[in-house]
């Protein structure tokens, strides 16, 4: 009988493979160019639905949006849920899905901290890297591990680069609410119910006054206080508001783990010799 102990180190690598491999064929999607075209937002309607406890259980904006196909050069008509309000006439970029057909606004492409493809490497490295520690054999899971640093710091200093590039405009916003989403209910096993909490964020772009709900979020509601100031970002090359700008933390972590992950290759060429 396998060791339990020695197949759960196997676990963080499967899911962490596992996940990045399901964002990979979205990711490279949404880059093709004949994925997206551009939209205009008719109308906007804000959407709150709640349970018997009067939790929201729903908060998002139904968007209509106007789009010309290309193909046809007809105007189609689409209803589209999102965290975002929009107002009337504002412009937009929608994603259609190469399997249902259906659009969303492209807002996300670079928002992950890792490329799906990095992540989706780190995970298999770090199946390899259980099945080495788990044989016994040292050189190969170090040679493993410094390869996952060095693939997660250069990650990290691309994603810095290319945040930096986008020169995103700093937008000034309030907590205006804060939404409770239940993610699991009491039971025998968790005990408690459980929730996440999104701050809905107010700010003014061009004069117009708009909301997001944001993708950030928190097991604690404390995490977030009405009326506290909360930083967006505008990104002219993409027409739309990003929660996340280039932060230096991550440079300089990916700075770090790069070198690390050098000289613990280096230190292994060392060893062999």
């Amino acid at each position: 009988m396998p060791d339990l102990s020695a197949l759960i180190l196997y676990i963080p690598g499967i899911i962490i493979f596992l996940v990045g491999t399901g964002e990979i064929r979205k990711y490279n999607r949404m880059r093709r160019p004949d994925s997206h075209r551009s939209g205009e937002i008719k109308y906007c309607k804000h959407i709150v639905e709640k349970d018997e406890q009067e939790r929201e259980v729903f908060n998002f904006y139904e968007l209509q949006v106007d789009s010309v196909n290309p193909q046809t050069g007809k105007k189609e008509h689409f209803t589209i849920n999102s965290p975002t309000e929009y107002n009337a006439h504002q412009n937009v970029k929608l994603y259609f899905d190469d399997v249902t057909g259906k659009p969303s606004l492209l807002t996300d492409i670079d928002e992950r901290v890792f490329n799906p493809w990095v992540t989706s490497i780190c995970g298999a490295l770090l199946i390899l890297l259980a099945y080495y520690q788990n044989k016994g054999e040292q050189i190969p899971a170090m040679i493993c591990l410094a390869a996952i640093m060095v693939a997660s710091g250069i990650s990290l200093i691309v994603n810095f680069v290319s945040l930096k590039m986008k020169k995103l405009e700093l937008v000034e916003g309030v907590v205006k609410d804060i939404y409770e989403r239940q993610i699991a209910k009491k039971g025998r096993f968790t005990g408690s119910a459980k929730f996440t909490y999104y701050p809905i964020v107010e700010y003014s772009l061009e004069g117009l006054e708009s909301k997001r709900r944001c993708n950030v979020n928190s097991s604690r509601k404390e995490s977030f206080k009405v009326g506290e100031p909360f930083k967006l970002y505008w990104s002219p090359t993409e027409n739309g508001i990003r929660e996340r700008c280039a932060n230096t933390v991550f440079l300089v972590g990916g700075i770090l783990l790069t070198v690390a992950g050098i000289l613990a290759g280096a230190s292994i060429v060392t060893a062999l010799a």
